[in-house]
């Protein structure tokens, strides 16, 4: 029997919103599938990009954030590449861009 979750576009709102409240910014880049869209993290802090993180089941019944695409350090155009592909595999895609500090610890608190 299928257990109940919340929604992508849910935890998507509880991010920016939980973001803004500790001083952080945060804002939606590509609005995906409200029920079921990948969630996508471009992580940053103080504008400094940090990476893309995913989230992803853990297999045991919860989620964790995974690190995906290019390295920080390869430019934002490899960064957008990565992007532009994934879309084109995944139109119910999500990416939120996140500017907080430790911004990969404070995603996974708040949607894994």
């Amino acid at each position: 029997m299928p257990t109940d979750r919340l929604t992508s576009a849910m935890l998507v709102g509880v991010l920016v919103r939980r973001c803004a409240a500790a001083g952080g910014f945060a804002t939606v880049l590509v609005k995906g599938d409200g029920i079921s869209g990948v969630i996508l993290i471009q992580a940053l802090e103080k504008g400094r990009e940090l990476g893309l993180f995913e989230r992803v089941s853990d297999y045991a019944g919860g989620y964790s954030l995974a690190r995906c695409g290019p390295e920080p350090d390869k430019g934002s155009e490899a960064m957008a590449q990565y992007l532009a592909r994934r879309r084109s595999a995944d139109p119910d895609l999500w990416v939120v861009e996140l500017d907080i500090a430790d911004a990969e610890r404070f995603a996974a608190e708040t949607i894994c």
